[in-house]
């Protein structure tokens, strides 16, 4: 996976498959810590659930990762004593924050780790600290080459926010 510095705590990361995409997220999860809230853009299909997929299989929680439309948000419980995966599709949530208390979760969020899809100008007053994902579409060079799988290839920006990032190596999630 190709990958380039942006600054000190910015990673961009070329994922070429959806597989990638599962490996991003399974990469991801020796980072977070409970409290850690962690913000993923993008368009429909960009592969946010995926990525969350690999996130919880790497996490050790219950239950298979599927996009939280429906239910809004979704609760995996760790099997291994760690902390909890909240999935949170901030989409249809207009209020943001007090929304998000709303919902009732059967869990703390502070022990937790949330991860919002569509969370964008909804969430950011839940934390200071925040991991933000944004995944583009790779066009031009990037995704120019062996023709067919050109239509798969990612470019994911990871921005830490905030002092629990200022120290964090994000590098690592490129290679």
């Amino acid at each position: 996976m190709g990958m380039e510095a942006i600054g000190r705590e910015a990673v961009r990361v070329v994922v070429k498959t959806p597989e990638r995409m599962r490996e991003l997220g399974q990469r991801l999860a020796p980072l977070l810590r409970a409290g850690d809230l962690v913000l993923l853009s993008g368009d429909l299909g960009a592969g946010k659930t995926t990525l969350t997929r690999g996130l919880g299989e790497a996490m050790g929680v219950r239950g298979a990762v599927t996009s939280p439309t429906f239910v809004i948000a979704r609760v995996h419980p760790s099997l291994t004593g760690g902390p909890a995966l909240v999935h949170v599709d901030a989409y249809r949530l207009s209020g943001g924050l007090d929304e998000m208390e709303d919902l009732d979760l059967d869990v703390s969020l502070p022990e937790s780790v949330v991860v919002v899809e569509w969370g964008e100008g909804k969430v950011e007053e839940l934390s200071e600290d925040r991991l933000q994902l944004v995944i583009h579409r790779a066009v031009g060079e990037v995704a120019s080459g062996n023709g067919q799988e050109d239509h798969d290839v990612r470019e994911v920006v990871v921005t830490g926010v905030g002092a629990r990032w200022a120290g964090e190596d994000l590098a690592a999630l490129g290679e």
